[in-house]
């Protein structure tokens, strides 16, 4: 392909590949900050004195039930920051929706992304991953600037936006991911990814101290008009600047694009490989694919937990106020996106000097992500209301989550890069199943129970999956080609056949 001299241009100061990773950062990062925004402003949406005289209504039975289980689980009320509970009325907002309501209306967003996501791989696999993406952040600018009005008008309402931005959502990583089979060359590719989905830390740091910032000093409404707004201006700059493979890039240096195109097998026909059937028999019998499932599912119920209902927690049981909130947890979530870069540049380094095989680093990012929110989880059940403790181990738990980026998260594309869009929409969206649950449990254990002990329990079930995880990813995770990704070969590829072996040699 001959390419525009001004194309050469920017190819020769920007590697093309990194305009789109960075790019690629961005839009997982507005799409994870229209995800949890919602959740921090509903901190100031909610009339919490109205639900709390709400479903303080029990049954002289179910009010002697609770104080006797409170005695017996040694329950401590926690004071409120500033010993008094003035800041927390001053956070009253119009809407009485109990726990149940609220907490339904934030799992609808995963209604909507568990039904996208295959549909949406093999729309980015078959034709454009570029516009698949671009689809996903549009619609959730779209619901997210038309939240306030719905909210006003009746929660079902809302629950319909969320439902809407779920199913932009639920394409964004299998999009993602076909994009990388593309341009990422394997010797980058954990740096790659770690950046692309690091992105959704990064948006999730932004969005909670924006939101928390907007809703305490001019208004929930703010919060999504304003950050709606701004994620409008990526929609433009992503069209412009992206392209879905290589080959397509005016934007690029000629020695960038043999690059990419020599590591990834030498192939110069990007359509040769679009219209691959799915071995769907050979994927579902692989253990190396089904401990990435096993390992996404669980590992996402601890993720969504963490997301979605720390604000709760602090809310409910440390009784921090809206600001102090708002940055106890967005903050770890900063230090995941250094932590993430980090281990993915010293794995890929460590595979470069063949210390270390594909398989064992993505062991090792699994590993972080499991074990040390486990430890920090149960730690967590015994601190009562030491809010420094508190904060200190949701950091440190959030930060090693990011140990899943170059962990689990990119290994679909290890095991069958012909087919990563589609196998990263499968088990995303059996991970998506706890994003539904998590919200609900919640709502069921803290009605009229917002305690230490109910998060115990909660806390418990998350520690469990993750020794699940743990287990499951030790014994059947590799980093290895799968046989069953393998095309068959046609005639004119077999001259490329040296090649792609010592490219093959070359990155293991």
């Amino acid at each position: 392909m001959d390419v525009p001299a001004k194309g050469n241009v920017l190819g020769r100061f920007v590697p093309a590949r990194y305009i789109l990773a960075v790019l690629g950062s961005i839009g997982m990062a507005i799409v994870y900050g229209l995800k949890v925004n919602l959740s921090v402003a509903m901190v100031g949406m909610l009339n919490h004195t109205g639900i709390k005289l709400m479903e303080s209504h029990g049954s002289p039975l179910e009010t002697v039930v609770d104080n006797v289980t409170a005695v017996v689980s040694g329950d401590v009320e926690c004071e409120p920051t500033g010993g008094s509970n003035s800041s927390a009325a001053e956070l009253d907002g119009p809407f009485i929706w109990s726990s149940e309501v609220h907490n339904i209306v934030l799992s609808c967003y995963f209604w909507g992304y568990f039904v996208s996501q295959i549909p949406g791989a093999r729309v980015a696999e078959l034709f454009s991953a570029k516009w698949v993406m671009f689809f996903s952040v549009t619609i959730n600018v779209v619901c997210t600037l038309l939240t306030p009005v719905t909210a006003e008008a009746h929660y079902v309402a809302v629950m319909i936006m969320r439902i809407g931005e779920g199913i932009g959502g639920g394409v964004t990583f299998p999009a993602m991911h076909v994009l990388l089979s593309k341009w990422a060359p394997p010797a980058e590719r954990s740096v790659m990814a770690a950046l692309v989905y690091a992105g959704t830390s990064l948006g999730t740091v932004i969005s909670m101290l924006m939101a928390g910032v907007l809703t305490a000093n001019v208004g929930w409404e703010s919060v999504f008009y304003v950050m709606g707004g701004l994620s409008a201006i990526w929609c433009v700059l992503w069209v412009i600047l992206v392209q879905d493979s290589p080959q397509e890039q005016p934007l690029i240096s000629a020695e960038e694009r043999n690059m990419i195109v020599t590591s990834l097998g030498g192939k110069t026909d990007d359509h040769s490989h679009k219209k691959l059937p799915v071995p769907w028999r050979e994927v579902a019998k692989s253990p190396a694919f089904l401990a990435i499932l096993v390992s996404h599912a669980c590992s996402n119920w601890g993720w969504y937990m963490l997301l979605i209902e720390t604000p709760f927690y602090m809310k409910q049981v440390l009784k921090f106020n809206i600001t102090e909130n708002a940055v106890s947890t967005a903050l770890p979530f900063l230090s995941l996106w250094f932590f993430s870069i980090a281990l993915s540049r010293t794995l890929d380094w460590l595979r470069g000097k063949d210390i270390i095989t594909t398989t064992t680093a993505r062991k090792i990012g699994t590993l972080f992500a499991s074990a040390v929110p486990a430890a920090c989880l149960l730690a967590l059940c015994y601190i009562g209301c030491n809010r420094g403790a508190a904060v200190v181990l949701m950091a440190v738990g959030i930060t090693c989550i990011g140990g899943m980026f170059c962990g689990f998260l990119s290994n679909h594309i290890d095991i069958a890069p012909n087919f990563a869009g589609t196998l990263m929409a499968i088990t995303n969206t059996v991970a998506t199943i706890p994003g539904i649950v998590v919200p609900i449990f919640v709502g069921i254990l803290t009605h009229g129970n917002q305690t230490i002990s109910a998060w115990r329990v909660i806390f418990f079930v998350t520690i469990g999956l993750y020794i699940i995880e743990i287990v499951v990813y030790t014994l059947f995770g590799s980093g290895e080609e799968q046989p069953w990704n393998r095309v068959p070969e046609r005639k004119e590829d077999i001259e490329t056949k040296p090649l792609n072996n010592e490219v093959e040699k070359t990155h293991v």
